[in-house]
């Protein structure tokens, strides 16, 4: 068994995607010879087949190519879960501005909030971080590993950057309060 085998294994059995330090306590191997059969196996999976490497969230995790999505879907006929705007609009403002709490988000969005809140912790896309060292101790929400990887990100500094004029950058998250 190689290295690079011993995670193909792992990887191919795995829910979500791995770190590095986790395969190399998975496999027994030390962290240098996994890094470099990871390499290996991304260069074998790159050159033919359905299966990519993908880095995603901090880890790796296998994934099918965009190609064959289509006859994917139509096996797993996956349902739709489309997050609402004003799910969006929350998700986005504890995205680029957490730790956030709830007073926060709703004095951007001028509207009650509690509703958005609780379904993206439904979602798992955010989660209870700290209390607040105010009076009240309100809760901070952050993003989770599971919003990076349903966004297709690997960390949050890959977020587009807020736009000149937008209300965001009115209400003062930009890039120094990130």
């Amino acid at each position: 068994m190689t290295v690079a085998d011993a995670l193909y294994a792992l990887l191919f059995v795995a829910d979500a995607p791995l770190t590095v330090p986790e395969l190399a306590a998975a496999s027994g191997f030390d962290r240098p010879p996994v890094e470099g059969a990871l390499r290996e196996l991304q260069a074998r999976l790159d050159e033919s087949g359905p299966v990519q490497l993908v880095q995603l969230a901090g880890g790796y995790q296998l994934a099918t190519r965009p190609e064959y999505a289509s006859i994917i879907a139509r096996l797993l006929q996956p349902q739709r879960q489309r997050l609402s705007r004003s799910l969006m609009e929350v998700l986005a403002v504890v995205a680029y501005k957490q730790p956030v709490t709830t007073s926060e988000i709703e004095t951007v969005r001028g509207v009650d909030c509690s509703y958005a809140i609780r379904g993206l912790l439904e979602r798992r896309l955010i989660k209870e971080g700290a209390r607040r060292k105010t009076p009240g101790r309100p809760i901070e929400y952050v993003t989770t590993p599971e919003f990076l990887h349903q966004f297709k990100m690997n960390s949050l500094g890959e977020l587009p950057p807020l736009q000149e004029g937008s209300l965001a950058m009115e209400a003062g998250y930009n890039e120094e309060t990130k």
